[in-house]
């Protein structure tokens, strides 16, 4: 029909308004967070512009329901100002009906954010992170003196630093028995991986506790040990959770889960990022009887009511996803209700906008 084209094309340009108004808004912010690093080590500001520029796709998907909820509000605002919103009620078309044009650019925004967020957003997001932590002359991945903790039935793993994607540096390797009594504690140096599950590792040094109370310790300068993890996994716990893809997180999930260890962090992530796609279309919707509500104002009250509403879900969404990870509660419950509990709250009040 007609008049649906009519109202997506202009909603496509509400869109295209609102992403060259925030993404620059927010790029801005993460700008001025990074000059604050620059000087230190062989951090500089092109660095700093660099950094900014890599993270853009993720900073484009973390504010795609804003970019929806204002982007709706500045196109049908505009019609409505023109009185044209008013034309297509005398003619007979609910506000429901209205925001079938709306939704079909939201499910285009949100089939763009899902090839950001598989192919593009990690990626560059990865590099970035690695590229700064490098120039600041930390450990790039795991965060100076902190290490990384991995496990499986019968092994305790812990890596200092990864030095590149064949060598970590600062291993500790903890044998456990059936009954979980420690039977030998590893240190080494450094260790290469030379096949996905065979590390050799150097200098090492082999604490072995016996069933009589003795512990002996023998040194090697180089031996071999059946790993547990693969290089794979080892990259994906040394990144921040929000910085893997879907297809990264799910088989995370799945390794963390098959070792017996805590898996809710990156469950909450991999969840949270359906949750976002959600709350985009929550927020899209919400918007319609907003401008419907308010008719008669103007343009800038609908913006800055928009803007407001926005900023409430975006921090009633954080604070129920950090004390569901706190309280231990479904990641899937926790990260998926604030969005439905929107969309309905959107089709309640559309019909009674009707």
């Amino acid at each position: 029909m007609i008049i649906y084209r009519y109202i997506a094309y202009q909603v496509l340009i509400g869109f295209v308004m609102s992403t060259a108004i925030l993404l620059p808004l927010f790029s801005f912010f993460d700008l001025l967070d990074q000059l604050d690093d620059v000087g230190r080590g062989t951090y500089h500001a092109k660095d700093a512009f660099l950094y900014t520029a890599m993270i853009l796709p993720r900073r484009f998907i973390q504010i795609a329901p804003f970019i929806a909820s204002l982007g709706t509000v500045v196109a049908l605002g505009k019609l409505a100002v023109n009185s044209e919103l008013i034309a297509m009620r005398i003619a007979g078309i609910s506000p429901l009906h209205i925001s079938f044009a709306p939704l079909s650019v939201g499910i285009a925004l949100l089939l763009i954010v899902a090839i950001l967020e598989q192919f593009v957003a990690p990626q560059l997001q990865q590099k970035a992170i690695t590229n700064r932590a490098i120039a600041l002359e930390q450990s790039a991945e795991l965060g100076k003196n902190l290490g990384i903790w991995t496990r499986n039935e019968h092994n305790i793993l812990r890596i200092g630093m990864i030095v590149h994607n064949k060598r970590a540096a600062d291993i500790e390797i903890l044998h456990l028995s059936a009954e979980d009594l420690l039977l030998t504690h590893t240190i080494a140096e450094y260790a290469d991986i030379v096949e996905d599950q065979v590390w050799e590792l150097s200098n090492a040094v082999i604490r072995t506790f016996h069933d009589d109370g003795r512990i002996s310790v023998s040194h090697a300068s180089s031996i071999r040990w059946p790993s547990f993890v693969n290089p794979e996994d080892i990259a994906t716990l040394t990144k921040p959770p929000e910085s893997l893809s879907p297809l990264e997180l799910v088989r995370h999930v799945e390794f963390l889960r098959s070792t017996g260890q805590e898996a809710d962090s990156y469950a909450l992530a991999l969840w949270r990022k359906a949750g976002g796609a959600i709350m985009t279309v929550a927020m899209l919707l919400l918007s319609v009887p907003l401008v419907f509500g308010s008719i008669r104002s103007g343009l800038s009250n609908k913006l800055i009511l928009a803007a407001l509403i926005g900023l409430a879900v975006y921090l009633l969404d954080q604070i129920i996803a950090n004390a569901g990870l706190i309280l231990r509660l479904n990641p899937a419950l926790v990260a998926l209700a604030p969005g439905l509990m929107l969309i309905a709250l959107a089709a309640l009040w559309l019909r009674r906008t009707s």
